[in-house]
């Protein structure tokens, strides 16, 4: 009699990408404690936080995606909840990329090369606990419809991000003040994009950031399942 596994092969893959995931935020959070352990304020005094809302549409994602078999209304309704504030929080995921320009702008005498280092270990964990997520929420876009409309949910998931990081970084909204105030940010976020003269900036900037990210997710995509075939081998 052969006893059933406690996780199947899937779970176990789930598990051990959570596990990368905080170690590496882990790391990320202590490279970010010594450069800034003499001087607490700086230019990289928002990476923490920014990590922190990074990780918020994960378990989103994950609660979505673990009830979403269910078929009670009521837990429909909670699910649509949670997956309109993952797709609220999602963004926060790219957002860190933009941290980069902190360095132009560096306030001590750390070396170029740490700062650098500091910053891809959080944008490397910033931009895969969106990827992670994503999957989850592609896959139940999938299962109730098809293949060809979970990819487009994920392209249109994309430019909505890239849309969310200009409006991060140069209008300086965060997901909680959407949350907390919808009116007056959206008021404000409308009355910034008609009266920017440049509106080029606003397109070309969201989009470069879609079809970036787009890249990465499908490049993983590929790659995972690539690596799914040579393990059935």
């Amino acid at each position: 009699m052969q006893n059933n596994p406690l996780f199947t092969r899937e779970q176990k893959y789930q598990l051990a990408l959570f596990g990368i995931l905080v170690m590496s935020s882990i790391i990320s959070i202590g490279l970010f404690a010594a450069r800034t352990s003499p001087t607490p304020r700086g230019p990289y005094s928002s990476l923490v936080l920014n990590l922190f809302l990074a990780w918020i549409p994960l378990p989103l994602a994950w609660l979505v995606n673990k009830f979403s078999f269910r078929p009670i209304k009521i837990i429909r309704v909670l699910l649509i909840a949670c997956a309109i504030l993952w797709l609220v929080f999602f963004p926060n995921s790219l957002y860190i990329l933009t941290d980069f320009q902190h360095i132009a702008i560096r306030d001590t005498d750390t070396p170029v090369w740490y700062d650098v280092v500091m910053l891809l270990w959080f944008s490397w964990s910033g931009l895969f606990l969106g990827t992670f997520s994503l999957y989850l929420m592609q896959t139940i876009v999938t299962r109730w419809s098809t293949k060809k409309y979970g990819w487009l949910f994920v392209v249109l998931v994309s430019i909505l991000s890239g849309f969310g990081v200009y409006i991060g970084r140069f209008v300086s909204y965060n997901s909680w003040d959407l949350i907390f105030n919808p009116h007056d940010t959206l008021g404000m976020i409308r009355e910034h994009i008609l009266s920017n003269p440049d509106q080029t900036q606003i397109i070309t900037f969201s989009i470069l950031f879609a079809v970036f990210f787009l890249f990465v997710y499908k490049t993983i995509f590929i790659f995972g399942q690539l690596m799914n075939k040579q393990g059935d081998n």
